[in-house]
């Protein structure tokens, strides 16, 4: 495919495009080379425009967050969760007035009993408004393991700056955008910020948001306007050595740990050290931020609910405390009380958080966060 040339720094192609050639970041694709279907549309592989939050491009799988080396070495329930796209987005723009989607899954279990098709599956489409703040544009809802739609159609003709966010809980095998044969398309301007990581739960992965622009680290990436890569991990956000080695390799801005949702108090005293250690050796000067345990919705009817808050807390905040003391510095930590709200409305199942609860959950990080990026 030919492009119009214009300096700018590569994107890394993300494994074989066929026909298609990766663009330069903020360059626009010619689209006269590529045939248009018989009612005029013409199709593109997303990873022309260069996929955002993956740490990694050596994946076995386009669309995956862990790196191909990862398999057999961090547990499986990881490595099969990593085959999720949750976190992964493709920034572009472009005028067309009508914007197809075209995506295959590769679980046909679109949706789960607590959370919608729409967050599991589905594709979030934002756009860039006038006055620069992303505002929500579309959803993709599947119903199928292959779907097709329209994200937006009818809207005036007009260069714009668009956000597309990957399912959460399903992995992609494929997704092209497709556009009429009179419409441009470019990759988006680079961004040369380091990324903020974050190492957790099912929560961090997006359970369970409504549809995946809605998970805090989504919108902390909006708000921030830096790169995020989602490492959570559905019932497995807990401290693996073999992530936190993983998780050395990367240069981000922050890491943020927050994976005592899964853990008990004996578990967290045992790995937080190493895990800390594995990544301030690595990075001497990149903050970490560690993370307390949301608040169960419920837990002021629970003595159960209430202990484990307390053991696990209590041993995520000696370690902090037995890291410092030690010499560690750039270590910050965020207390769970104020994640969610006490009015106990912001969550499906007293654990993970509805919209309401990630917008809670975002205000909260992004009050702990900012400081950290100066």
């Amino acid at each position: 495919m030919r492009v119009r040339r214009h300096p700018s720094r590569i994107i890394l192609m993300v494994g074989a495009l066929l026909c298609q050639t990766v663009v330069l970041a903020g360059e626009e694709i010619d689209t006269s080379a590529v045939k248009p279907d018989a009612d005029g549309f013409r199709w593109f592989d997303v990873r022309l425009l260069g996929v955002e939050g993956q740490g990694w491009r050596q994946t076995k799988d386009p669309f995956d967050r862990l790196p191909a080396k990862a398999e057999g070495v961090v547990r499986p329930p990881v490595w099969k969760l990593s085959r999720h796209s949750a976190g992964l987005c493709v920034r572009f723009s472009s005028d067309a007035p009508v914007i197809f989607a075209e995506w295959e899954l590769t679980e046909s279990r679109l949706a789960l009993p607590h959370m919608p098709a729409s967050g599991v599956s589905g594709l979030d489409l934002y756009v860039k408004a006038d006055n620069g703040q992303w505002r929500w544009a579309a959803m993709g809802r599947p119903t199928a393991q292959k779907n097709r739609l329209k994200l937006i159609t009818g809207i005036p003709r007009a260069d714009r700056e668009y956000w597309l966010y990957f399912p959460l809980y399903n992995g992609l095998k494929s997704l092209k955008l497709g556009i009429d044969s009179q419409s441009k398309l470019a990759a988006a301007a680079p961004r040369e910020r380091k990324p903020i990581v974050f190492y957790g739960t099912s929560i961090t992965q997006g359970a369970c948001a409504s549809r995946p622009g809605m998970v805090h680290t989504a919108i902390l990436g909006r708000r921030l306007g830096y790169p995020v890569i989602n490492l959570g991990f559905s019932g497995n956000g807990r401290l693996d050595f073999e992530v936190g080695e993983l998780m050395a390799e990367l240069d981000p801005a922050v890491y943020v740990i927050d994976c005592l949702p899964n853990l008990r108090g004996k578990q967290v005293a045992e790995r937080i050290d190493p895990i800390v250690m594995t990544l301030r050796k690595a990075r001497p000067k990149t903050p970490i931020l560690l993370v307390e345990d949301r608040t169960y919705a419920n837990a002021f009817l629970y003595p159960g609910k209430q202990q484990r808050h307390k053991q696990s807390r209590k041993a995520l905040r000696e370690g902090y405390d037995r890291l410092k003391a030690a010499g560690v510095e750039h270590l910050h930590y965020l207390p769970g009380d104020e994640l969610l709200g006490a009015d106990g409305e912001d969550t499906v199942d007293s654990s993970h958080p509805t919209d309401l609860g990630f917008l809670r959950q975002a205000v909260a990080f992004e009050a702990a966060i900012k400081p950290l990026l100066k």
